[in-house]
């Protein structure tokens, strides 16, 4: 029997979707970690980066595509430069802005990164979810609807 509190929501299925969720979102980082030797904000950066042509991106454009504060991304990017991930190039178009660039350890990195995520996905999401796949997409378009709009300042 589903555990209800006085406002009669089910905490049980909330209990359960958000450690699934805390456990699943953990496990991706340690497999990723363990696979390509970065944790799951360099991949996201890194992620961002590959799927540009020119592997490169301006600082805000990293921010608005993983949906940190520019000062997050900053911090985050002078740390993976001094990994050798990313380096940071000029803007000749505008003076205050700057490039963020894969270097050819960073694209070593976020391809390794990819097979150990993917291995991992496959192993603790797409095999349980299998049969249920259109149903969890069902689900999760209402929530993102009541959520509402992507919030860029968030």
């Amino acid at each position: 029997m589903p555990k209800q509190g006085a406002d009669r929501h089910d905490w049980a299925t909330w209990d359960a979707y958000h450690d699934v969720w805390r456990r699943l979102d953990r496990a991706l980082d340690h497999a990723v970690q363990q696979g390509a030797g970065i944790s799951i904000p360099e991949f996201e950066i890194l992620i961002g980066l590959h799927r540009q042509p020119d592997h490169r991106l301006r600082v805000r454009d990293v921010a608005a595509g993983i949906g940190w504060e520019k000062s997050r991304v900053s911090h985050q990017v002078t740390r993976m430069v001094s990994r050798g991930l990313v380096e940071r190039s000029d803007c000749p178009t505008d003076g205050r802005g700057s490039w963020v660039v894969m270097t050819p350890d960073g694209r070593r990195a976020v391809l390794a990164g990819i097979r150990a995520h993917t291995a991992a996905l496959e192993q603790l999401f797409w095999r349980p979810v299998a049969g249920d796949a259109d149903t969890l997409r069902s689900v999760s378009a209402r929530v993102q609807d009541a959520l509402g709009p992507t919030d860029p300042g968030l």
